[in-house]
């Protein structure tokens, strides 16, 4: 009989050892069955081996090569004792205390294998979306209150109904897989670890708009995700019929994660922000109508299609509905994946799950939303995760990412380095983004200086950044940059 293990093949492993574990592991026993899968997001525990046994798959971890002998001399090939022994995985507290909709197949399937995929539940929403006409599945997406799970979270019904209506014989869904944010890792996990599921979300928003060509436009840094995606299109062959997709390696510049930006990078253009009339869902790649979507949204079509509207917007507070993959990292000592309905908050994620920060001191701030997400100070670690509730307290929610710092952090270094950021990473074509950034670090080094004078400065550079800036590469830089100088006064050597 074949003993399986499962061994995680994407870039977090593979970061921390997992392919020399493998080498290990196969050179002394050769006919070993090893699967490459996706990892489970308990990333202080990886590389992690899941051994299958009859009591399920027994984890163990983290395994470095200098374990693999004790470990087989444990005979933890059938699940015996060992020190890095951690059960059965799928009862660890920090999988049985979360609820994955999304990414409930990460890190328990094969990603290349279809037929794996299919015996986990994958493919019944396309099967549905097939009987439906175009307007009934567009009106499971809006029922469901599913939003985008990136930045703004607008409703993807509206946006999905305004491409059905668009009169074209040429539409087009795009996937924005351009995951640049710090902190986030949500989108790489599920394309190395359930590719077919985004797959499935982009043929069913074909289905549902009328689209039979779809891109899906992948950050440059993500190798192994590229290579699993390809290896699934060609996999996949015919089960995602009349719809094609193809995979586009991305520029590598962070403003290509806006929309219209994305549009001009794949168009083959430098990738500079387009004016917002029309929009993408009226005139997007190459001039037609264009669902452009991001990957947590689109994986989260099937579910919602196999499993009812009724199922996904039971999930949620307000009007944030359904579950949101929260990603923890920075100064925090369990870092990984947690996908929770809205309604916790912050306070739960960082310490009932993170286990507070790794260094053993006091957390200080959070930063929520990638690097144009405002800090927040302990005082706002009570937030609900919420939209509503983080834009009322000037933050935004943006893709789950959360880098968290302890009592050490000078939050005014921050700011600047919240601003010298977008002067490197502005496409240059607004003056706000382009000049403002770039006077925004000078501004603060004054101020760091001792100079108060220049706060009100700050303050006003900000305003015309926020208004007047054409997307939110410069719109959102004077979130952390308030936020911290809000908070965390002290730390700018003046009296605010």
């Amino acid at each position: 009989m074949s003993i399986t293990v499962y061994i995680p093949g994407d870039a977090a492993a593979l970061a921390l050892g997992a392919e020399q574990v493998v080498n290990t592991l196969t050179a002394a026993i050769p006919d070993i069955n090893i699967v490459r899968n996706g990892s489970r997001g308990l990333f202080w525990l990886e590389p992690m081996l899941e051994v299958v046994t009859d009591q399920g798959r027994i984890a163990y971890g983290p395994v470095s090569t200098t374990d693999v002998d004790s470990l087989l001399a444990a005979g933890f090939l059938s699940g015996g004792a060992h020190p890095l022994r951690l059960g059965n995985i799928n009862a660890h507290p920090y999988l049985t205390r979360q609820q994955r909709v999304t990414l409930h197949r990460v890190g328990v399937i094969d990603p290349r294998s279809l037929a794996d995929y299919l015996a986990h539940g994958g493919g019944r929403g396309l099967i549905v979306a097939r009987t439906l006409p175009a307007a009934a599945i567009v009106q499971q997406i809006t029922d469901s209150g599913l939003r985008g799970r990136g930045g703004a979270a607008f409703p993807a019904g509206i946006k999905w109904n305004t491409v059905l209506g668009a009169k074209s014989s040429q539409k087009y869904i795009v996937c924005n897989a351009d995951e640049g944010d710090s902190g986030t890792f949500a989108d790489r996990m599920l394309m190395e670890g359930d590719p077919y599921c985004l797959l499935e979300g982009m043929a069913i928003a074909g289905l549902a708009v009328g689209a039979n060509k779809g891109y899906i436009y992948v950050r440059s840094e993500y190798p192994h995700a590229i290579k699993l995606l390809n290896e699934a299109l060609v996999n996949a062959d015919d089960w995602l019929g009349d719809f094609s997709i193809e995979v586009r390696k991305a520029a590598g510049a962070y403003v290509c994660g806006e929309e219209t930006a994305l549009l001009e990078s794949i168009e083959g253009k430098r990738g500079i922000v387009r004016s917002k009339t029309p929009l993408p869902a009226i005139s997007g790649l190459f001039g037609q109508p264009t669902v452009i979507n991001n990957v947590i949204t689109l994986a989260s079509v099937p579910d919602i299609l196999a499993q009812g509207a009724a199922f996904y917007r039971e999930l949620g507070v307000g009007r944030s509905r359904g579950t949101l993959p929260f990603q923890l990292a920075g100064n925090i000592k369990y870092g990984g994946l947690i996908e929770l309905p809205f309604g916790s908050t912050l306070r739960e994620l960082l310490y009932d799950y993170g286990g507070g920060s790794r260094s053993g001191r006091p957390l200080r701030a959070v930063q929520v939303g990638g690097p144009l997400g405002a800090y927040l100070p302990e005082a706002q670690f009570d937030t609900v995760l919420d939209y509503e509730a983080f834009a009322a307290i000037g933050a935004v929610l943006g893709h789950g990412g959360i880098v968290a710092f302890d009592d050490t952090v000078d939050m005014a270094a921050q700011a600047r380095y919240a601003m010298h950021f977008c002067a490197v990473e502005s496409c240059g074509k607004c003056t706000p983004c382009r000049i403002g950034s770039t006077r925004g670090v000078e501004v603060i080094d004054r101020i760091r200086a001792g100079d108060a004078t220049q706060i009100p400065l700050l303050q006003d550079l900000c305003d015309t950044m926020t208004f007047g800036s054409m997307c939110a590469m410069g719109g959102m830089t004077p979130y952390p940059v308030l936020s911290a100088l809000n908070h965390f006064p002290e730390d700018f050597k003046c009296s605010n």
